[in-house]
């Protein structure tokens, strides 16, 4: 129990911190945030969009270890371990695309302009979601699990070329990657001192402190998820023999 009230306080302090701590030009004192050039107030999202980001390829990847065991070992818990993990991917994938989104409005000028970050994280949203549609149309458990295990191994595949790769070969707009300046007609850096972790040291703390909590969050969740996964099996079962 102690855990879980430091897990309320520590988010509870990353969300008013994200959101209240002002950014001023010259910080004078440990809650504010300096002026980050190409960025200003939208810099914040940093606090919410990389930690949801981040856990999206933990889950999958969570999702792809566990396959590997089921294929292993035919044990129904390691398929359900998947399953859950890949729910939970997801959803931080869908709260990694709102947050971009967010950003992008306030420093683009729109919420979708299909850069190459935002339309890496589409084609996952879509292989993805192509998984839960394979999962739901099969009644077997055995075969739904092998399926499921093979498919979600071989999409776990695209996540580092789509996260990592794509994002960093192709033209964009988002903070570190290339991008074209209409007005001197060539590639120039995106600023981003933020991605390159060039900040202070209470915006660091901030960031870091948000990752660990939202980590946190993550496995506590995704232990309820495979439970709840696995109780729901029990009953169905006993109900289908009553």
């Amino acid at each position: 129990m102690a855990w879980k009230i430091f897990l309320f306080i520590l988010l509870a302090f990353v969300s008013v911190a994200g959101v209240a701590f002002p950014i001023v030009p010259v910080p004078h004192t440990w809650y504010e945030f300096p002026l980050i050039p190409g960025l200003k107030e939208n810099a914040k999202i940093i606090f919410f969009h990389v930690p949801t980001a981040w856990l999206s390829v933990v889950a999958f990847l969570m999702s792809t270890i566990y396959s590997f065991r089921y294929l292993k070992n035919k044990n129904l818990d390691d398929d359900a371990k998947s399953y859950a993990a890949a729910q939970l991917g997801i959803i931080f994938t869908v709260l990694a695309t709102v947050t971009g989104a967010v950003w992008a409005k306030f420093a683009w000028g729109s919420f979708w302009s299909w850069d190459p970050r935002q339309t890496s994280i589409f084609a996952l949203l879509l292989i993805y979601g192509a998984w839960f549609a394979l999962r739901s149309s099969i009644e077997s458990e055995e075969k739904k699990a092998t399926l499921s295990a093979v498919y979600s191994i071989i999409a776990f595949l695209t996540v580092p070329f789509f996260v990592f790769i794509m994002p960093r070969i192709m033209l964009g707009l988002h903070p570190g990657a290339e991008e074209i300046d209409p007005s001197k007609g060539r590639i120039v850096q995106s600023s981003s001192p933020v991605v390159d972790f060039k900040m202070n040291a209470n915006m660091q703390l901030i960031f870091f402190l948000s990752l660990i909590g939202f980590t946190i969050l993550y496995f506590w969740m995704w232990q309820l998820g495979y439970k709840s996964i696995l109780y729901k099996d029990r009953i169905n079962k006993h109900s289908i023999r009553d």
